[in-house]
């Protein structure tokens, strides 16, 4: 433990009580314990000082009433404030105070200043008055102790002290007494703060961590969700623009080989010609080595005949050759066509049969899922009913008996029905079985008499399922194509009708008709839009506007609308118009529509009564600019009051038209008070534009039925024949089926049969009769258990019935949720199964055409040849005879043969340059129309896509995000599927927050 003291080596006052100058009292010795001197000489002053310095606060023991009594003379001799310093030797560290070490001397300085005001300073610096209490407290100095200034007149209370008033005065010498005082403040202190401290733990513990908790839950999900759906983004885009590339690539390796396809055509088409004016060329010299023939031969009228007849079959015989290369050139087509379908048949096939098993698959599944929620259904309808009757005693329902006994009631009737049901199948099981034994000796012998007829009951039979399965395959039925010419009958009706209203219409609106040429030839008509009344639609909440928009539109009702300047010059030029129009072209229209904040100024002055006659009509965004520029900046207003407060209104100042056809203008003109002469014309265009829209619709269905009646036709007769064939097979095996029922002998086969039939199905009825007596049985234990339970136990069992059903409600719920999963993936099957079936369907279908397009094809040729052959013949015996006519004139004959051997060379030429020019008419049409179906496809993704056309460029490039080469497509699509479906799920689950 550590000693610490102060000795005093100098006090220092002034104006402190007596001492009006500054006196410094020094020579202390260390062992200082008194103070002597006369009376008057400042004895106590300079006790009463050191007592001032130390911090007393009872002024009575420095005998003052207060601290203005410490003042010389009470501050009325010029002197206004008292200090003492009193300057302690510190030069033994050992006992030094703590934190004062490094001092040789420590001064303590108190000062006040007439008027009350103390301050203290330690080594010259100002000090509180707690640090220098806890400076002379550290060196066991306590002023403030009762025993610490013991005066004379308590000396005698002092000798006189009891033993615990001695200890606790010894206690306040040693300074012991100082430090419990401390400590039991710091343990009041301590109690006050362990019980705040309690106060926090448990406000965040039961209110601070669970919210913290919770939110870092949600910021853990809103995080997954953010990262899923950037995630979902990144790999959307990525797929989208790997497809679009794949689509743009194959568009200009397309466009390539059309060139190289285009550029073949063209030098085809120009050796033809230069084919033709050669063998023009030919012909020409053979028709003159000809006429010098013929002068050679004025007398061989014969020779000339023949040789017109040789040159009339050998051109038959070209152009026939020419004929029969062109159909085995086709046919040759048409059986590589045959071999692809014939393997996209097998390929559908296998695709349909994989498709229909996992369709059947996902029915059983779905199947036993329902029928196990009806069960559990019922399960807890039974259990519910039973609970509630036995806690109310009354059943839920009407006529059902109450409780336990109800349900025990009706377990041992279905005991006694199963049981009965049982017995009753035993004995007519026993009765047929007995009657079989007796009739089969007789049906065995019947069978042999009638052998005969039901080996032929049974070919007929076979070949009525042969017929069956051809008319299938077909897949179409014969009944349909009277349903189809009902239908077209129907829609004919539909049709004229429709027109009829359309005409009727048409002449009460005359003014909309617009009828104009082809300025140019090939002219796209889908750049006249129409008439501005003809583009926009008014639904039937807003018919009563009607005249308002006729008012606002006025004369512009009537404009034409075009793409752009070009087309409306080319009209009013070339369109051979029939009256004046003005023409508004949408590229250079400047249209205006009114600013949102004015519109709602208006609508807040009359709310519900006011609108921009824009929002009144429905429009495509193409023609956009026209609506705006006819009704973008004019209000329709219910009434006159609302027109006038909104057109004037400061804030508003825009052209108003009531419902009745009042129009108000900011300017101060008012026009109106009777309805204009043309009156509900849009509403008239309304009712047109829908019967014209049902007039296309009727006409498009009329199209597409025709159009398969016509594809058909074919397989409508193939039906009806196979159907013919089936109804006479049906009915013979009907007239045979007839005579064995007729014949005596033959009737007791069918009663054997019919009896052996009874008997199966009343053992398979026994059986399930059995399995109800058990099921039942088990019910009536059951009951009977719970029932006595409940007598045991009645509250205890109301709650187990309760768990019970609050357990099955659950899992009743959970299989809800499970089977529609089921039945949407069921869903999802059969459309999957209807496509693939459709898809064989039409493939089978294109096959069959083939096949009849190549048997045709090949009847062609076959009379082609025959017409060949009888034509050869012709040709060999005139070319026989003309021969022996022309043996002086072999050289001319040479020649002749040299010229028509050249010419058909150059006929073969220009037949085998023919078919492959048509091959690549064909290349070049299927091109087009894929080049058409990958375009399309393109504008689709960009148009579905907007950011497309910004990042495009990037596609494939290494270092971007479409780096096509540095991830996988294929595993990428995957994993796109899984966000998907992630995404959706976490999407219904979480908000994400800003």
């Amino acid at each position: 433990m550590r000693v610490t003291e102060v000795i005093i080596d100098r006090v220092a006052k002034q104006g402190f009580k007596s001492y009006a100058v500054r006196t410094v009292i020094s020579g202390w010795d260390e062992s200082f314990n008194s103070i002597t001197g006369l009376n008057g000489s400042g004895k106590s002053n300079i006790l009463d000082a050191i007592c001032f310095v130390l911090g007393i606060t009872n002024m009575s023991t420095v005998r003052a009433q207060n601290l203005q009594d410490l003042i010389y003379k009470r501050g009325q001799a010029g002197v206004t404030k008292a200090s003492v310093t009193i300057v302690f030797d510190n030069r033994d560290k050992k006992k030094s105070p703590i934190g004062f070490e490094e001092y040789a001397t420590i001064s303590v300085t108190r000062q006040i200043v007439l008027g009350g005001t103390s301050k203290y300073l330690i080594n010259g610096h100002r000090a509180q008055q707690q640090t220098v209490q806890n400076l002379f407290q550290s060196v066991q100095l306590n002023i403030n102790n009762p025993n610490f200034l013991i005066m004379q007149g308590r000396i005698t209370k002092v000798l006189n002290m009891k033993a615990v008033e001695i200890l606790a005065m010894i206690e306040e010498a040693a300074g012991t007494r100082m430090f419990e005082d401390r400590r039991d403040k710091a343990l009041k202190t301590m109690a006050k703060k362990e019980m705040k401290l309690q106060e926090i733990t448990e406000l965040l513990r039961d209110e601070i961590e669970p919210k913290l908790e919770k939110l870092r839950m949600e910021k853990r999900a809103f995080l997954d969700f953010q990262q899923t759906q950037n995630d979902l983004e990144r790999l959307t885009r990525l797929v989208v623009a790997h497809d679009y590339v794949r689509c743009q690539e194959k568009l200009q390796q397309s466009a390539s080989d059309l060139e190289a396809k285009k550029q073949r055509q063209s030098d085809l088409e120009e050796s033809a010609v230069r084919l033709k004016s050669e063998i023009s060329h030919l012909e020409e010299d053979a028709n003159r080595i000809r006429t010098q023939r013929e002068k050679e031969m004025k007398k061989g009228a014969k020779a000339q005949a023949l040789e017109e007849s040789v040159k009339k079959h050998s051109n038959e015989l070209v152009r026939l050759a020419t004929v029969m290369d062109l159909k085995r050139s086709s046919m040759a087509e048409e059986q590589d066509r045959r071999k692809a379908g014939e393997k996209s048949v097998t390929e559908l096939e296998a695709a349909l049969q994989e498709k229909t098993k996992a369709l059947e698959k996902i029915r059983t599944k779905f199947d036993a899922a329902k029928d196990d929620l009806e069960r559990q259904s019922q399960e807890a309808e039974t259990k519910e009913e039973l609970l509630q009757t036995l806690q109310t005693g009354v059943a839920s329902k009407d006529g059902q008996e109450n409780g336990y006994q109800g349900q025990l009631q009706d377990a041992r009737s279905r005991v006694t029905a199963a049981v009965t049901e049982q017995e009753q199948a035993k004995i007519k099981v026993a009765h047929l079985e007995k009657r079989i034994k007796e009739e089969e000796p007789r049906a065995k012998k019947a069978k042999e008499q009638n052998a005969g007829l039901l080996k032929d009951i049974e070919g007929l039979k076979s070949q009525s399922q042969k017929l069956e399965k051809e008319l299938g395959k077909l897949g179409f039925s014969p009944g349909a194509e009277e349903e189809m010419y009902k239908e077209e009958s129907t829609l004919r009706q539909t049709i004229r009708g429709l027109r009829q209203q359309s005409d009727t219409l048409k002449r009460k609106v005359a003014n909309i008709d617009f009828n104009y040429s082809d300025p140019v030839p090939k002219f796209d008509r889908s750049k006249v839009k129409g008439l501005v009344a003809q583009l926009f639609t008014l639904d039937e909440k807003h018919t009563n506007a009607g005249t308002a928009l006729e008012i606002c539109a006025g004369g512009r009702l009537y404009n034409v609308v075009v793409d752009t300047e070009v087309t409306g010059t080319q009209l009013l030029q070339g369109g051979k118009l029939r009256k004046r129009v003005t023409i508004i072209p949408l590229n250079k229209i400047s249209a205006f529509r009114a600013q949102a904040e004015t519109v709602a100024t208006a609508q807040n002055i009359a709310p519900g009564k006011v609108n921009l006659a824009l929002s009144l009509v429905g429009y495509d965004n193409e023609v956009s600019a026209a609506m705006e520029y006819v009704f973008g900046n004019t209000l329709v207003c219910a009434d006159a009051e609302t027109a006038k407060k909104v057109t004037f209104d400061p804030n508003v100042r825009m052209r108003s038209i009531t419902l009745e056809g009042d129009a108000y203008d900011p300017s101060g003109t008012l026009s109106g008070g009777s309805a204009p002469t043309s009156s509900g014309v849009l509403v008239t265009l309304q009712k047109l534009n829908e019967i014209n829209r049902q007039l296309q619709e009727a006409e498009s269905t009329l199209a597409e039925l025709q159009a398969t009646i016509a594809r058909e036709k074919t397989k409508l007769d193939q039906a009806r024949h196979i159907k013919r064939d089936l109804d006479l097979k049906t009915h013979e095996i009907k007239l045979a089926q007839e005579q064995i029922s007729g014949n005596s002998s033959s009737s007791i086969i069918q009663e054997v049969e019919n009896m052996k039939e009874q008997i199966v199905q009343l053992k398979a009825d026994s059986a399930e009769a059995k399995k109800r007596q058990a099921e039942a049985s088990a019910d009536v234990k059951r009951i009977e258990k719970d029932m006595k339970d409940f007598d045991n136990n009645k509250d205890g069992k109301l709650v187990e019935l309760q768990a019970a059903l609050d357990k099955i409600r659950a899992q009743l719920t959970k299989n809800t949720t499970a089977m529609k999963a089921l039945q949407k993936e069921l869903q999802g099957a059969q459309l999957d199964s209807e496509q693939a079936s459709g898809d064989l369907a039409a493939a089978r279908e294109q096959l069959q055409e083939i096949d009849l397009a190549m048997k045709a094809q090949q009847e062609e040729l076959s009379e082609l040849g025959k017409q060949q052959a009888s034509v050869k013949d012709l040709h060999d015996v005139a070319q026989a005879q003309l021969q022996d006519e022309r043996a002086k004139l072999s050289i001319y004959d040479d020649e002749l043969r040299a010229l028509d051997q050249a010419t058909r060379s150059k006929n073969a030429r220009i037949t085998e340059e023919g078919l492959e020019l048509q091959k690549l008419g064909h290349a070049i049409e299927r091109f087009h129309k894929d080049k058409q179906n990958a375009t399309k496809l393109a504008e689709d993704m960009e148009a579905d896509h907007e950011w497309i056309a910004d990042e495009k460029d990037k596609f494939g490039r290494p270092g971007t995000p479409y780096d096509f080469h540095r991830q996988n497509i294929g595993e990428s699509k995957a994993t796109l599927r899984n966000l998907t479906e992630r995404f959706q799920g976490m999407k219904k689950r979480s908000t994400p927050r800003s």
